[in-house]
């Protein structure tokens, strides 16, 4: 997180796959101008480490993002709550947060319980988030 709280960033919910991660952020203003500049250096830091934990020196980890601006109330809690069950939704875990990449853990033990009552009541199933997971097959 060091990277996102050096370019004002706060991360609310994160969850990292093999392929792709989600996050729910506040920006450090209402134009998250520095959005890409953030992402950009995120992207170099940790493709590094991926590549050196794979010894795969090079590798193109991460190459793109997209970004929605979250407006309402509603939508905000909803996508809180549809990072947090993205790693149940794939099949990875049966309970959010048993998977060590997802902030779903760090939420319920740093929530007050009424807040976590009220995130994980909030539908998730119509929501249209890009979402392009694949399992990969054990080597």
């Amino acid at each position: 997180m060091s990277v996102a709280q050096s370019f004002g960033w706060r991360f609310e919910a994160w969850a990292v796959f093999s392929n792709h991660y989600h996050f729910v952020g506040h920006s450090p203003d209402e134009s998250a101008h520095n959005l890409a500049q953030m992402l950009g250096l995120l992207h170099e830091k940790t493709a590094k480490w991926i590549n050196k934990l794979d010894n795969a020196a090079g590798r193109e980890v991460w190459h793109n993002f997209w970004e929605t601006r979250l407006t309402h109330k509603n939508s905000y809690l909803a996508r809180l709550n549809y990072v947090h069950q993205n790693p149940v939704r794939h099949g990875l875990v049966a309970v959010a947060n048993q998977h060590p990449w997802c902030s779903a853990g760090w939420f319920e033990r740093t929530a007050r319980p009424a807040q976590v009552k009220t995130i994980y009541g909030f539908k998730i199933d119509k929501l249209k988030v890009l979402d392009d997971y694949e399992v990969l097959a054990e080597s």
